[in-house]
């Protein structure tokens, strides 16, 4: 039995208001890729498909695209779960009529112990059981179980799925969306809750076959090798720039042992943080032949700089984030001390007309600027 484990999708983000639906589109093409070149049995994601839980009406139309041409044209099942991204109610609307067409949606954690049971070519029956993301109120609801935190509610669910499963030979698979403790995360994941409540174990889910998790955008695995999170597709925020985004393809033997290899996935536009003098990264931006790629710069200049994110763009069109550490971090402007605070007007004004012109002011200018400071003073104390 050969599947694909991917997850959180995120279709529709944003990122500093840039639309990055054109990114998710390039990357999910190479996924139908995957899938028909490895001639996987299935895809499994493990959910936050969406950004939102009312997502916009291009994100929709492009899951709907691509779910068409896996279910419908490569004839290939999807299982899928939802995630804290998503609305569980939304995304498993028509779910009991999709699963005739090869789409299997559960977002309902009544529902968690009826498995998805797919064959592959040789009639290897493989049971993937799903826990879409839930918090401790909805076990308590929905199972009048007195679960006290995340670890709790989730180690609840996976033993009501044990607890539920009828061959003990049976090759199981199972997909979560959670923060298993321990795991490294990232800055573009929605805190689960405040304080590292949201916390849970992976002993629970060490006696499945495989575990594909989702929540987590860094490809990694916790406690053993089977139970791990695919991460991402993108990367969507500037401390992801190191991450190999791609996706997990897991090969399950007769005897249930898994095998995964990751798969790359090529982005549309890389996203990074480039940092240096003003003058240098320009002239770099000339040359480089991934100028589209969404940046994040940070300046080392230690002197104002006019215009300075215009500049970038003309070289960078995707230059989404200017920090400028080198002035606030220059003994100089530390200093704008008290003592350089006390200066005059004059004085101040006339470093700024040296940095922005790169003169100083003539004598006539001086001359004019002395009156007109004159001036407002004078209004000052008439009023």
């Amino acid at each position: 039995m050969k599947f694909i484990h991917t997850s959180d999708w995120h279709i529709g983000r944003q990122f500093h208001n840039v639309s990055l639906l054109d990114d998710q589109r390039h990357v999910l093409a190479q996924i139908v890729d995957y899938i028909q070149s490895e001639s996987v049995d299935a895809l499994v994601i493990a959910g936050d498909i969406y950004d939102r839980s009312i997502p916009p009406a291009t994100a929709v139309e492009l899951l709907d695209e691509v779910l068409h041409k896996i279910c419908h044209e490569l004839d290939v099942p999807v299982i899928m779960i939802s995630g804290n991204h998503d609305s569980a109610e939304r995304l498993r609307f028509g779910a009991r009529q999709l699963k005739q067409a090869g789409l299997h949606i559960i977002g309902d954690i009544n529902n968690i112990t009826e498995p998805v049971i797919i064959k592959d070519k040789s009639g290897m029956a493989v049971n993937f059981y799903g826990i879409p993301y839930h918090d401790p109120e909805l076990v308590r609801h929905h199972y009048d179980s007195p679960v006290r935190n995340h670890d709790e509610a989730h180690s609840f669910l996976v033993d009501t799925i044990k607890q539920s499963k009828t061959s003990p030979d049976a090759i199981n698979v199972l997909l979560s969306h959670c923060f298993v403790d321990g795991a490294e995360e990232s800055e573009s994941e929605r805190p689960l809750s405040i304080g590292g409540a949201d916390r849970v174990s992976y002993a629970p889910m060490v006696d499945f076959n495989y575990v594909a998790l989702g929540h987590l955008h860094s490809p990694q695995y916790r406690g053993e090798p089977y139970i791990r999170y695919s991460g991402s597709i993108l990367k969507y925020s500037f401390s992801e720039q190191h991450q190999k985004k791609g996706i997990s393809l897991v090969e399950l033997d007769d005897n249930g042992t898994a095998n995964v290899t990751s798969l790359p996935l090529t982005p549309l536009r890389d996203m990074r943080i480039v940092e240096g003098a003003l003058a240098e990264i320009v002239e770099n931006g000339k040359v480089d032949p991934n100028n589209n790629d969404y940046l994040m710069v940070r300046l080392t200049d230690t002197h104002a700089i006019l215009d300075a994110m215009g500049k970038l763009r003309s070289v960078y069109p995707n230059v989404l984030h200017l920090e400028k550490p080198g002035i606030m971090s220059t003994g100089e402007t530390k200093a704008m001390n008290r003592e350089k605070l006390k200066r005059g007007e004059m004085e101040m004004f006339q470093d700024f007309f040296d940095q922005v012109s790169g003169n100083s002011l003539s004598a006539d200018q001086s001359r004019a600027l002395e009156a007109i400071i004159d001036g407002l003073h004078k209004k000052e104390a008439q009023q």
